[in-house]
């Protein structure tokens, strides 16, 4: 009997071996935890690139030419027709950029066409303007364009003979130096010739969806332009219209007059 009662493990015995069996547990849930710990703050290192769920580029407008201002997926596309040194487009072009800027449907393209009465120094600028873009994208030919404007004495005669273009590069002076520019403004300015768009500021009117366009002369702005809009997207209207400032501002004033009438 008494063998018996030493080969057995009395309940205190078995008790204090559980004991120190036991705190090997939270040891391995706490090694997990490091590590899970060690593992995100391993993908949260700023080396570390961060997921991304959206294109990065999908609204980005190609490279230039065109310059392109506004959104990419806009619906409507404004193809802005002007010449550096005429005074009406110089007047207009900050209404119409701030106008774009307003309305997301729709965006802005430059088109060069300088005037033979203003040559040189309209085809001059519009040089500078294709540097800056080719050089520096998008938005640094509209910040060009914005400064020539700004500081030309206009009607031909350019910038003042102590002024020049502060955003020189030497990227900037190599185009300038190169036939380029030159080439792109004279194509454009054929370009428009031919099509019958002589005068400046003309913006031509296009709608993505419906494959519309309208051409408006002279400085059409604010509610003249949501008519324009109206027309370019209505199933119901013809293709090819060419309007002027004047009519383009009537029609605005007829869809209020009709928009009143139909709220009485």
């Amino acid at each position: 009997m008494s063998s018996k009662r030493t080969t057995l493990p009395s309940r205190s015995q078995a008790i204090r071996k559980r004991a120190g069996r036991m705190p090997r547990l939270p040891w391995v849930v706490a090694g997990i935890l490091v590590a899970g710990l060690l593992g995100w703050l391993l993908y949260r290192t700023p080396g570390a690139p961060a997921p991304h769920t959206w294109p990065e580029v999908a609204q980005a407008h190609p490279a230039g030419p065109p310059w392109r201002h506004g959104p990419a997926d806009a619906r409507f596309t404004l193809t802005l027709y002007a010449d550096l040194e005429c005074p009406f487009c110089k007047a207009y072009y900050p209404t119409l950029m701030a106008w774009i800027d307003a309305h997301p449907e729709a965006s802005l393209r430059w088109h060069h066409l300088p005037l033979a009465m203003h040559d040189p120094e309209a085809s001059r600028l519009a040089r500078v303007a294709e540097c800056a873009g080719e050089a520096q994208g998008h938005e640094a030919f509209f910040g060009a364009i914005a400064w020539l404007y700004q500081n030309t004495r206009g009607d031909g005669q350019g910038l003042p003979t102590d002024q020049a273009w502060p955003g020189l590069t030497t990227a900037i002076r190599a185009c300038l130096e190169s036939d380029r520019p030159a080439a792109i403004v004279r194509a454009q300015a054929d370009e428009a010739l031919r099509s019958g768009i002589n005068a400046t500021p003309t913006v031509r009117l296009d709608d993505d969806l419906t494959g519309k366009s309208l051409l408006l002369h002279g400085p059409v702005e604010g509610d003249a332009l949501l008519s324009a809009l109206d027309l370019v997207a209505s199933p119901d209207r013809p293709d090819a219209r060419s309007v002027g400032a004047a009519d383009a501002a009537g029609t605005a004033v007829r869809g209020r007059r009709h928009g009143l009438a139909e709220a009485q």
